[in-house]
């Protein structure tokens, strides 16, 4: 169970750091807490395995990534494993998937595509077509977008 205390921790943690010199002292002084102690609570949190990491995200659209293509990919499942770590190995790849079939979809390999044109987007999901071996791919682009947030704790 956690406390009010691991509540506000993992609050803190999950929102946009502040760009700081020493980003968990300012953390640490929000949870009213010393920066040594938060710094132990985190390490017992990644050793729990309840925290996996802590990772610096991109703003792609800020920095000019402003079209990106849900692809999905047509693999046999004996090569998906193998077609799902080449697609998650290019840059211009932010999340890769691999999902069960259904009767009326047969597709199970999806990945979010960025690029700076929907032309860039097209051109790199060939691409990978290409190197992974199956062309059988859809490129889906958003016709509009409801939400786009991270996952908010706390």
């Amino acid at each position: 169970m956690l406390s009010p205390l691991d509540k506000k921790i993992i609050s803190l943690v999950s929102k946009d750091m502040l760009l700081s010199s020493r980003p968990f002292k300012v953390m640490a002084g929000k949870a009213g807490i010393s920066e040594d102690k938060l710094l132990a609570r985190l390490k017992s949190y990644k050793k729990s395995g309840m925290m996996r990491k802590f990772s610096a995200v991109l703003h792609h659209i800020n920095a000019g990534f402003k079209h990106n293509a849900m692809c999905v990919w047509n693999v046999p499942e004996k090569s998906a494993l193998n077609a799902g770590r080449i697609i998650a190995a290019f840059d211009y790849v932010s999340h890769c998937y691999q999902r069960k079939r259904r009767a009326d979809w047969k597709y199970n390999l999806y990945a979010m595509v960025h690029g700076k044109t929907r032309a860039e987007c097209i051109k790199a999901a060939k691409k990978i077509s290409g190197k992974i071996g199956f062309p059988d791919c859809k490129i889906l682009f958003s016709s509009k977008e409801y939400k786009k947030t991270g996952v908010k704790y706390g």
